[in-house]
Order: structure tokens, then sequence, then C-alpha cells
């Protein structure tokens, strides 16, 4: 009982959706209006402002650590992979917003701190790499979500890489539109179009 409240907290947590919280109280009004219509922070970066865009990537990791370590705190050691998933599923399926949050990566990189600091950091350095690389935030974000398996089974346990196998799967979906239009070379550079 105690484990589902926990991932049940952490579906809620993810769900918070920053950017358009952001957005809107900023008076820039509903950043599903525009680029890719996503409330994450490389869409709140096509309202031109920085801040914003970088205050959304924060929080959203925020949402996703806390989350796990609210689920260790409550319900014990072992609930963690769980409520990195429930809390990545929770943004990406917002109820409030009629199941269409965004791509999940900031909150995925939140519950990779949360489970294991040096998972964040595998996967952290390689979206800057590959996001430097290509000038394109979804290149990073997919580079980033793959390595995540592979660093839990090295820095932390097998329940935690499979919980991340699972969420590199969601997210490698959610960008099919990205990989679509890098297969068609149209895929906008970071900061740029849709």
């Amino acid at each position: 009982m105690v484990g589902a409240v926990a991932i049940l907290l952490a579906a809620l947590l993810g769900s918070i959706p920053f950017g358009l919280v952001l957005t809107r109280a900023a008076g820039l009004g509903d950043v599903r209006s525009i680029g890719s219509g996503n409330i994450g922070a490389t869409n709140v970066l096509r309202t031109c402002n920085k801040k914003l865009a970088a205050a959304t990537l924060l929080l959203d990791m925020l949402k996703g650590a806390v989350a796990v370590w609210l689920a260790g705190w409550i319900a014990g050691p072992g609930w963690e992979p769980a409520a990195a998933v429930a809390a990545v599923l929770g943004h990406c399926y917002p109820p409030w917003l009629g199941f269409k949050g965004g791509k999940g990566m900031a909150t995925a990189l939140g519950v990779m701190l949360g489970l294991a600091w040096p998972i964040f950091v595998v996967s952290a350095l390689t979206w800057l790499a590959a996001a430097k690389i290509s000038k394109r935030s979804s290149v990073g974000s997919m580079s980033a979500i793959v390595v995540a398996p592979i660093a839990a089974l090295i820095f932390s346990t097998p329940g935690a890489a499979l919980g991340l196998l699972v969420l590199g799967a969601d997210v490698v979906w959610r960008h099919k539109g990205n990989i679509q239009r890098l297969l068609a070379g149209t895929e906008p550079r970071i900061g740029e179009g849709k």
C-alpha cells in the first residue's frame, strides 16, 4: 500500500507542467501553441526566453529527482525505479492536459540523478556532446536516454537499468517525428523552428 502511494505521488509530481505554468505566468501565453506544441524546455526556448527555458529544464529535472527520493523515503529501498518510471510517464501523459505532455527527457535526467548521480553525469555529458555535435536537441536526448540503462547497470541496480530501459523506449518513441525529420534533413537546430 505504501509503495502504491509512493508511485502515485511520483506520477503526480511528474505531471506538473512547469513549462506551461511558467510561460503563462510570464504572460507569453500557452507554450503548446508554438513550435512543437510541447510543454518542455526545448519548446519554451522557442519563446526566445532563455531564463524561462532554463527554469523549465531545472524544475522538470527536480520533480523527477524528488519523486525518486520520496519513493525511497516513503516506501523504502527498491521502489525508486518504479517511481522513476511513474514520474516520467506523468510528465509525458499528464491527465490535466488531456494526456499530452512533454517528451520526458528533462524529467528522465532528474530521475537518473535520483537513482544514482553517476547515471545522471554520464547521460548529461552524452546529451551535451551529441547536441553540440549535431546542433539538435532531439539527437542529444535520444543519445542520453540510450546510454542511461548501460550506466545504470554499472553504477546502480538491474532494477534501475530496467526502469530506464522502459523510459528509453517511451522517450525514443515520443521522438518519432524528430527521427523522421532527421532522416529527411529537416530537423531544426536548437532554438529554431519546431
